[in-house]
């Protein structure tokens, strides 16, 4: 495997916090009050871990719990009994999507892994912990996949699997539905370790995350990944004094949060997530439904929209959090502060939206923890395949060129295939216009120098006819050349599926079921932890 950096200001849709962020500027460093760099902070950072032994004991018991159920590993659970014993924990995590959802879900695994060791090398024993985001409750983000077919096209792989509508994912257990599925992706992958570990995690009577739980269990057992199913009713129990926390104090944390957002866009950056005055952090499970909670008033509040809302005093709404704490779970600002409590969370690593929530949930961290939990980017790539190398050297371009878009990219390939009479014929018209038009301007500046400026404009304006011309016959040739059309498809599916980075479009066990579990290593070993461009890794 052979990697290129390419610089994150060069990904098409990096947003400018991010860039920001990744270079720790000046203007970006009230939102974050740590660097990307986990060696820079790692010591000084666990001396402000807050957690308590009887908490560890219990959140111990439980991972144990699932870990065994999912069939964990030896090294898991040997990072299960570190756990115990005081580690800190690095912590990724992701929605359950389809046979273990897009690539950069591995990637966020194994960054978690590579960060735990380097903070144990440094002398803050860590270990790796996966979070489900089990509780979240849409459904039509994660019932599918996308994975190249023969042809190298994209197909879409879904599974009907649903329970009520708005239910947490946690309630949709899979059944008879999911083997035509499974044999759909058996025929894409092939007859792999990869399919047979499919096949054995996603069985009629598992749900959408203990399926997807069980395949991470299995693709980072070398490793001893924790993987945490944040469902379990236990866990709840434990969160409770956050949930309680969030109800209590909901409109000193709306107004904490509003003014981050106001913080947020005078320094130039975007919110992540709308907060108004009324928002409250929690969901409630309504009539198996999770539903959301707004506030009217200092002390009532109504569950649910418009329709069939329930107004309830703060009171009653306490009353069953603390009789009922598994029926409730935090929204996407909360989430990491629930994270927080229930683990030692050393730093969390995620992607560039991960750290854009972590900018604004830094004013619920402060409100409702004091300290406010380090985020680190994510290891971020683009696997290129032999095929795909071999085209873009033919056509003698680059990934970037990929990420202009499918119909840039064509028009891109076919001036390059132009026929050489055309080419040489329009490079030969763009070299004499340059030297005419300097020669008119040398004789302008004796004759009149007021004529120059009209001789650059007229200059400019031929330039771009000629320009003109000349992607007019690019496209011309695109629409001709059937070849380059196709090649350009399949680069554009293999590289930038959907006009987006390829780690978010192609399933994971796609690339594990062609390379092997081998493929993880070369990833894992691939992972520098300072460095946060995205990879262009040439198999």
């Amino acid at each position: 495997m052979k990697a290129h950096c390419l610089p994150f200001s060069q990904v098409p849709h990096t947003t400018r916090l991010f860039t920001d962020f990744l270079a720790y500027s000046p203007k970006v460093q009230p939102f974050y009050p740590r660097s990307p760099y986990l060696g820079e902070w790692a010591k000084d950072e666990a001396s402000k871990i807050s957690y308590d032994a009887s908490r560890r004991e219990q959140v111990s018991d439980v991972l144990e719990r699932q870990s065994k159920s999912w069939g964990a590993s030896p090294k898991t659970l040997a990072n299960l009994d570190r756990l115990r014993k005081g580690a800190a924990a690095v912590v990724t995590g992701q929605q359950v999507g389809l046979f273990g959802g897009p690539m950069f879900a591995i990637y966020k695994a194994l960054a978690a892994v590579k960060l735990a060791e380097q903070a144990t090398a440094a002398g803050v024993d860590s270990i790796p912990i996966f979070w489900l985001a089990t509780y979240d409750h849409d459904l039509a983000e994660v019932n599918h996949v996308a994975v190249p077919g023969p042809d190298g096209l994209l197909q879409t792989l879904t599974t009907s699997s649903h329970d009520l509508p708005g239910a947490p994912v946690s309630a949709v257990r899979l059944g008879e539905e999911i083997l035509p599925v499974l044999e759909q992706a058996a025929t894409l992958l092939g007859d792999t370790e990869a399919t047979q570990f499919l096949r054995e995690c996603y069985r009629p009577g598992e749900t959408m995350g203990t399926a997807f739980a069980r395949l991470y269990s299995r693709l980072f057992a070398d490793w001893g990944v924790i993987v945490l199913d944040a469902s379990d009713g236990e866990l709840h129990r434990v969160a409770e004094p956050i949930y309680r926390a969030a109800i209590e104090r909901a409109e000193e944390l709306s107004t904490a949060l509003l003014a981050r957002g106001e913080a947020l866009e005078r320094a130039g950056y975007h919110e992540q997530v709308k907060v108004t005055a009324s928002s409250v952090l929690v969901f409630t499970l309504q009539q198996g439904a999770r539903t959301p909670i707004h506030r009217r008033g200092a002390a009532e509040f109504v569950i649910g929209g418009e329709e069939g809302a329930e107004k309830i005093s703060q009171a009653e709404l306490l009353r069953r959090i603390g009789a009922e704490p598994e029926r409730f779970s935090p929204n996407v600002l909360l989430r990491p502060i629930v994270q927080d409590y229930l683990l030692p969370t050393l730093a969390y690593t995620g992607g560039a939206a991960e750290a854009a929530y972590f900018a604004q949930a830094g004013a619920v961290y402060e409100t409702l923890r004091g300290r406010v939990t380090p985020v680190i980017p994510r290891f971020s790539a683009t696997i290129v395949e032999p095929k795909m190398q071999r085209l873009l050297e033919r056509h003698g371009i680059a990934v970037a060129d990929v990420f202009s878009g499918p119909d840039a990219l064509r028009q891109q390939l076919a001036a390059r295939n132009l026929p050489a009479d055309l080419q040489s014929a329009f490079d030969a018209a763009k070299k004499s216009l340059d030297a005419n038009v300097s020669t008119i301007k040398e004789s302008l500046t004796k004759l009149d120098r007021t004529l120059v400026d009209a001789a650059e404009t007229a200059g400019s304006k031929m330039q771009y006819q000629l320009e003109r011309l000349y992607t007019q016959a690019a496209r011309a040739e695109a629409q001709k050349g059937e070849l380059v059309s196709r090649h350009a498809e399949t680069l554009s599916q293999a590289l930038y599926p959907d006009k987006g980075l390829q780690e978010r479009g192609i399933g994971g066990m796609y690339f594990v079921a062609r390379y092997g579990r081998e493929l993880l290593q070369q990833l894992y070993e691939a992972i520098q932890p300072d460095c946060h461009d995205h990879q262009i890794l040439e198999l």
